[in-house]
């Protein structure tokens, strides 16, 4: 994905934790070094890469992403530093790799956090000394290219497990971003609601957004936002594209578009708060067999504990569509001590 000019995109918000992010975002912006920014999905990583290309002196050069999620691990690399003719199977002429196609502008790097231990080498090499060789060549190409990586995973945590470079990670971290969640921006979700409703307005060649009723902006503002702005935006968008007309404030909501007394079930699917949910949150972390309740290899104890709690936390908010009363009383807790375990698991 290229971005060619700021107006691309927009970012908007107006709560203290967002315009804390704005601030640290604008005094990176002003180095050549490369930045981590990390969040949960739908917070905004790409926008904020976009704002720290365009507030750099690099603003009128290339901005390119790639989506390393989106790439086969054999083709990551070729589609990095590119690859000579017959450099493998397929490879029938040379190809231009992202960091030469960057040369003096921005690449960034989405879902960095999942690339090959053997492509974390090469990254490092070129942060550290502006070169690179194609795959399939001995040729050394240098170039000028700012960095800009994003994530969702706990880079830290992933390094320690041996799934991420030290060196890489210290490399990278000079400068890391972490943004807020929605639910911790509760200031701009009428905000950016408003924003998304008039666009959706605009495109229906409607003369004027009728705004919320106050009911819709209870429950907008009651919303847990689990996929964060994102989310909120498909909500939004699929509201106003739903109203009747440019008249009436929108007062209905579809949180859940797949919700159907008719969607099929899975036969795997059960109630959440069922012995066999905990087993099933858990399993990754403690391998069965009959009669044990694990098979001898090490477990985590406080990881699997953590895992089911935030598990069960999910599914009664999920279940109880995000009435955080209704799920006190699904899982026996007082309404505080819902709260409680929420923010101890970061839900709220």
């Amino acid at each position: 994905m290229r971005i060619n000019s700021p107006q691309d995109q927009t970012i908007i918000g107006e709560s203290p934790s967002f315009l804390e992010i704005i601030d640290q975002c604008s005094r990176a912006a002003k180095h050549d070094r490369p930045v981590l920014v990390i969040g949960e999905r739908g917070t905004g990583k790409e926008l904020i890469a976009a704002r720290l290309h365009f507030l750099s002196p690099r603003w009128d050069k290339s901005f390119i992403q790639v989506n390393c999620a989106a790439l086969p691990e054999n083709l990551l690399e070729s589609e990095l530093f590119g690859h000579e003719a017959g450099a493998f199977t397929g490879a029938s002429v040379r190809r231009i790799g992202r960091f030469e196609a960057a040369n003096n502008g921005t690449l960034f790097l989405d879902e960095i956090a999942i690339t090959s231990l053997p492509a974390q080498e090469k990254l490092l090499r070129v942060t550290e000394y502006g070169t690179f060789q194609r795959i399939g060549s001995n040729k050394t190409i240098q170039t000028d290219v700012r960095l800009i990586g994003a994530t969702n995973i706990d880079l830290p945590t992933a390094a320690d497990r041996g799934d991420f470079r030290h060196d890489l990670l210290d490399r990278l971290a000079l400068d890391v971003i972490t943004l807020p969640p929605l639910r911790h921006r509760l200031d701009d979700i009428l905000l950016l609601a408003y924003q998304f409703g008039q666009r959706v307005a605009q495109e229906r060649k409607w003369e004027s957004f009728p705004g919320f009723s106050d009911d819709m902006a209870d429950a907008l503002m009651q919303h847990n936002w689990p996929g964060n702005i994102r989310e909120l935006k498909n909500v939004i968008e699929r509201a106003v594209y739903h109203a009747e007309d440019e008249f009436t404030a929108i007062d209905t909501m579809e949180i859940d578009p797949f919700e159907s007394p008719y969607r099929p079930r899975a036969n795997m699917q059960k109630t959440p708060i069922e012995p066999a949910t905990i087993e099933d949150s858990s399993k990754d972390n403690m391998p069965q067999e009959e009669g044990q309740i694990f098979n001898g290899k090490p477990i985590d104890y406080g990881q699997t504990i953590t895992t089911i709690e935030r598990r069960l936390l999910e599914d009664a908010l999920k279940s109880n569509k995000y009435n955080q009363r209704e799920a006190a009383k699904f899982l026996n807790l007082t309404y505080h001590q819902l709260r409680h375990q929420l923010k101890k698991h970061g839900l709220l």
